[in-house]
């Protein structure tokens, strides 16, 4: 890294010394050693503290909060869609058309959405713009959603911009058919905050499909398509071409897309609709991709191909070859967003895009909460993000026994997720979130003692009963040292034990 970057202070050396020592015992050579260092000097202008949200301090706020996230319960949930974007322009345009007020580049995907969205906001950040970004669903606090420069939006802010738009929301649902949905309204919000601030930059990851989405109002000059696979086949269609011809309405007139790896069928579907309205394509293997990576203490060091040259030295303080493939998708975004391409093929500032990349976190994906034994988050849910969460933590861990925490939500590919952690899991831990969507433990432990057989499967319906057996069995025999814990299955699954552990 830069010997311009300032040094960490003392204060953040026990973390490192406790990874540096369980990675030495693991492997001696000394390359452990210079990876660890690099990496301290890499998160040394990283934000400190937890990137989640509190609960906020002052009761009366809190009330405040609680009681706007109560009238947005009473409204369509997220699995309940009517799918068009009817309501939400009508409410784009009694509100004077907010998302017009900047420039912004819109996200969707199956997998990798929101770990790119933060990237891309990383790097507009280090360039010196003001960023907003819109992700969903949230870990642990609703103000997750809506970021302004970097940060969760303040819950009185928060509830400030709600009730700004609420009679506007009233207004609509009184003239529409059927009442604006909480993803509507809270999208709503977010483009609202963002003029109010004023952001430069809008990251807007979509929250389901793409042509009818909410977040389809805005006119992106950047669409990004991370990677296709099955996912809500009732809704987006039954094949990865089916997905993304609903996806791929995100790609507005003359726009830039930015393709990460996709299935065949799926390229070729988004490639059409690219020259249907003139977009130019840039996609990850041909005009961008990922050069080298070397696992590090800490995350990985890359060597990225971008649209206008190569970036060396790039430290990733995320685990697993997919967030390597999301940097590169990210910085070919950036890159586009600031012109750079085929015809102006120059490099951005190799020095400030190191400090952004060095700085990202994304809670909930493979994520350290707890160590001794070693506790990691991710919030796969589907079997193509089973088979890279799989892949990425047998490459960055090594665990000679790894228990699995798993809690999903109805209507998934339950099986298919616990196929990819097979062979990976010693035991399997089932247990279920506190959701009317969560699917039973005692289903969900049917399914599991078909894949993993009745002795490797324990059921504990209270997943904080779950995570205490899963640690227990982590740590229950001497000979396994190296141990860990890896709680899966849903965003919500991940959200509550890792407000418990956080806790602990």
């Amino acid at each position: 890294m830069s010997e311009q970057q300032p040094e960490p202070s003392d204060d953040r050396f026990d973390e490192f010394d406790e990874i540096v020592a369980e990675e030495t015992h693991r492997d001696p050579d000394l390359a452990v050693i210079e990876a660890g260092s690099r990496t301290l000097r890499a998160q040394a202008g990283a934000p400190q503290g937890d990137p989640v949200p509190a609960r906020p301090e002052d009761p009366e706020v809190d009330k405040a909060l609680r009681e706007v996230e109560q009238e947005l319960s009473t409204r369509w949930g997220e699995t309940k869609l009517e799918p068009s974007v009817t309501r939400i322009e009508a409410l784009m345009d009694v509100l004077g058309q907010p998302q017009r007020a900047y420039a912004s580049i819109h996200v969707t995907g199956t997998n990798g959405k929101t770990s790119t969205a933060r990237m891309i906001e990383a790097l507009l950040g280090a360039f010196e713009l003001r960023t907003g970004r819109y992700t969903s669903p949230h870990v642990q606090t609703i103000t997750e959603r809506i970021s302004l420069d970097g940060a969760p939006i303040e819950a009185e802010r928060f509830i400030e911009t709600y009730h700004d738009i609420k009679p506007y929301v009233e207004m609509v649902d009184a003239s529409q058919e059927y009442r604006l949905s909480f993803f509507e309204v809270l999208t709503a919000m977010a483009y609202a905050a963002f003029a109010d601030a004023p952001v430069d930059a809008a990251v807007v990851e979509v929250g389901m499909g793409g042509s009818w989405d909410a977040t389809n109002v805005i006119d992106a000059s950047v669409a990004v398509i991370t990677p296709i696979s099955l996912d809500h086949t009732d809704r987006l269609g039954a094949t990865p071409a089916d997905i993304a011809a609903e996806k791929g309405g995100i790609v507005k007139q003359g726009a830039t897309v930015i393709l990460a790896q996709q299935p065949v069928d799926a390229a070729q579907v988004l490639l059409k609709k690219a020259v249907e309205v003139d977009a130019t394509v840039a996609r990850e293997g041909m005009e961008f991709g990922v050069v080298s990576r070397e696992v590090a203490v800490g995350g990985q060091q890359l060597v990225l191909r971008g649209l206008g040259g190569e970036y060396e030295d790039i430290f990733l303080p995320l685990y697993g070859a997919h967030m390597a493939h999301n940097a590169a998708v990210a910085l070919a975004a950036v890159e586009a967003f600031f012109g750079i391409g085929a015809e102006h093929a120059r490099p951005l500032d190799v020095e400030t895009v190191r400090r952004a990349f060095a700085t990202v976190t994304s809670p909930g994906r493979m994520e350290v909460v707890r160590r001794s034994p070693t506790v990691v988050l991710d919030a796969a849910h589907n079997p193509a993000g089973a088979r890279v969460t799989a892949d990425a933590i047998t490459e960055a861990f090594g665990f000679s026994r790894l228990i699995g925490v798993v809690g999903t939500s109805e209507g998934k590919d339950v099986r298919g997720v616990l196929e990819a952690f097979e062979p990976i899991f010693a035991e399997v831990v089932v247990t279920e979130n506190s959701t009317y969507r969560a699917m039973s433990a005692d289903e969900l432990a049917a399914i599991a003692v078909e894949v993993f057989g009745a002795d490797r499967v324990q059921v504990e319906p209270r997943l904080d009963d779950a995570l205490e057996a899963a640690i227990t069995l982590a740590e229950e025999e001497a000979e396994y040292g190296g141990a860990g814990v890896l709680v899966t299955g849903s965003v919500i699954t991940v959200g509550e034990a890792r407000l418990l552990l956080k806790r602990g």
